[in-house]
């Protein structure tokens, strides 16, 4: 299986939604647990894992703004929920006996250490997953472009974003029943199409740096692995 791997290393991409289920706010362990599963499983054959995880499920900085209050203050409250998801996810890496580490954009360092480059490469060599949490620690940023960042600050060979539908789609799937999945598509076509699975800077980013985006969906039990080897349902964005 390992001959079959398309890519060393990689950054996965998690919602902050992924983590809460089926509840309407915060964790869910069944949740986290499958997750959980999924990188053991990819981290078993051998492949170098680094996460980047939303906020979502906890907060949101842009809902925050809309409701009145100033972005920068939303958006880094934003920033501390992604800290939460991310000890959760070291939790349950760690009780499945994968070593892992929380790196923090804003320095915490009575509970993870703060993001330092070198750093985190060092951890993902020796076999650590690493998990990039607070987003780029500065708002008016997304996740999705923190995770375009750190994947190619990393050196990954692609960054792969576990969503709710299992690709890129021309129009959403849950609304139209008749909407078709794109196996292939260019950054440009994402862009020029508004298509609304990563945001404009992350794509961008993306684009300028030859980093290939693999959407898939997590809630398939053993998705990302398949989606690891070229298998299942998924869709790349290059070119």
């Amino acid at each position: 299986m390992i001959n079959q791997i398309k890519y060393k290393r990689v950054l996965l991409k998690l919602s902050g939604e992924i983590l809460m289920g089926d509840q309407k706010y915060g964790h869910d362990s069944k949740a986290i647990e499958k997750v959980a599963n999924d990188i053991k499983q990819v981290h078993d054959m051998g492949v170098q894992i680094c996460l980047v995880v939303g906020g979502g499920n906890i907060y949101r900085g842009v809902s925050g703004a809309a409701a009145g209050m100033e972005r920068s203050t939303a958006d880094h409250m934003g920033m501390i929920a992604t800290v939460m998801n991310a000890l959760a996810l070291q939790y349950y890496l760690e009780q499945k006996q994968i070593k892992t580490r929380v790196l923090s954009a804003i320095p915490m360092m009575t509970i993870c250490e703060p993001y330092v480059r070198r750093r985190a490469m060092r951890h993902m060599e020796k076999g650590r997953v690493v998990i990039f949490a607070a987003g780029t620690g500065n708002p008016f940023f997304t996740t999705d472009t923190a995770a375009s960042l750190r994947a190619i600050e990393m050196g990954c060979d692609a960054l792969l974003k576990g969503t709710q539908v299992d690709g890129v789609y021309n129009s959403d799937p849950k609304k139209n029943k008749d909407a078709s999945r794109f196996e292939r598509i260019t950054y440009k076509e994402v862009l020029t199409n508004d298509l609304t699975v990563m945001d404009a800077s992350a794509i961008s980013l993306a684009r300028e740096n030859n980093l290939p985006i693999i959407v898939f969906s997590l809630h398939k039990q053993g998705a990302f692995a398949e989606a690891m080897q070229h298998q299942g349902n998924f869709t790349i964005i290059e070119g």
